[in-house]
């Protein structure tokens, strides 16, 4: 057999390096663009990631036998813990600390009255152990009383200067980056997206466009009453009664629906006891659902807090250890920050 001469050496080694350098572009290529079609690219690959794809495919194939009308396409979403951060305390809670000052300048009188007195301190440990009775006073006084609109500009004014003391950030930029992508996914598969929460609805109403394009008519919350009455000018108003209307936690949540919506929800997502019945209802409809939890299991990015698993006790987000026996036994999803997401905020 004649030996390959020097050129055909050549030839060869030239075709070998041009086919291994299009296999190199081949994957490159591959992996762009699965990096431009990922629809949750903050999500690991593993079994979270998967039931959410899994789901938005099955439930809008037309070919498939799971497929769920356009009309019927509902996923309702907690928001604190769910979609931005809970601890060290609630946003709202930090909103109606702060609007005491302002309301003590107009009324001096509560100067000297609890339990204003003790929240113009600024002692957090005194302020958590007021009892229930004064926190209502102190909700009342600076949730209620004045019309809608003007409530909602103060709560759109103070979201657009307060910062949170950990990251130094607007709250409203403390959304979770793969909640986020999982709100777009489904809006870009016809899905309606609604936040059900156990906060102040008109408090969420007044950011959550801007935060999550979620409209006010598509966010469910504990609600006070309202008045309809007239201004000096004899414009229309109404104004914010101190009575509750609807609480809009545990049980309340599938109540609110049912009455906000007149849907039950194919996807719901929380992340503590406050929405078991609202994924127990979206779970017990017919055809394909998803229920999904979000465990705070990671103290470094963000917080760690249970007490499921293991994990510290809080009065502020709860995740019990019950809970998470129940999602495990009915198949719920129990997302883990640690280990599901790659990045916990878009800033990252």
């Amino acid at each position: 057999m004649r030996k390959p001469t020097k050129v055909q050496h050549h030839w060869a080694f030239g075709w070998a390096a041009r086919l291994a350098f299009a296999a190199i572009l081949a994957t490159v290529a591959a992996t762009s663009a699965y990096a431009q079609t990922d629809p949750l690219p903050s999500w690991n690959e593993g079994v979270a990631k998967t039931a959410i794809i899994d789901f938005v495919k099955d439930t809008t194939d037309p070919a498939s036998a799971e497929l769920v009308p356009p009309e019927e396409r509902i996923a309702t979403f907690d928001q604190d813990g769910t979609l931005w951060v809970e601890h060290p305390m609630y946003s709202q809670i930090v909103y109606v600390l702060d609007s005491v000052p302002a309301l003590v300048k107009a009324k001096p009188e509560l100067a000297e009255k609890e339990p204003f007195k003790t929240v113009l301190t600024g002692d957090l440990e005194a302020i958590a152990k007021l009892p229930k009775e004064q926190l209502e006073d102190l909700l009342s006084e600076t949730l209620t009383g004045m019309t809608v609109d003007v409530f909602q500009q103060n709560a759109a004014a103070w979201m657009a200067q307060a910062r949170d003391h950990r990251w130094k950030r607007p709250y409203n930029e403390l959304t979770y980056q793969p909640m986020q992508e999982v709100l777009q996914y489904l809006r870009d598969n016809g899905y309606k997206t609604y936040i059900v929460t156990g906060g102040g609805q008109d408090f969420v109403r007044s950011y959550a466009e801007k935060t999550y394009g979620i409209p006010p008519e598509q966010v469910i919350g504990s609600a006070s009453g309202v008045t309809y009455g007239y201004d000096k000018d004899g414009k229309p108003i109404l104004t914010k009664d101190p009575k509750l209307l609807i609480n809009d936690n545990d049980a309340g949540k599938p109540e609110s629906i049912h009455l906000m919506i007149g849907r039950r929800p194919h996807a719901s997502f929380g992340n503590t006891a406050g929405d078991q019945q609202m994924l127990e209802y979206t779970a017990a409809g017919d055809g394909r659902r998803l229920a999904m939890l979000i465990l705070h299991d990671d103290a470094e990015r963000e917080y760690a807090y249970g007490p499921a698993q293991g994990l510290p006790d809080t009065n502020i987000g709860a995740f019990s250890q019950a809970l998470y026996d129940e999602a495990i036994k009915d198949g719920w999803i129990v997302t883990s920050m640690k280990n599901d997401w790659n990045r916990i905020f878009s800033f990252e």
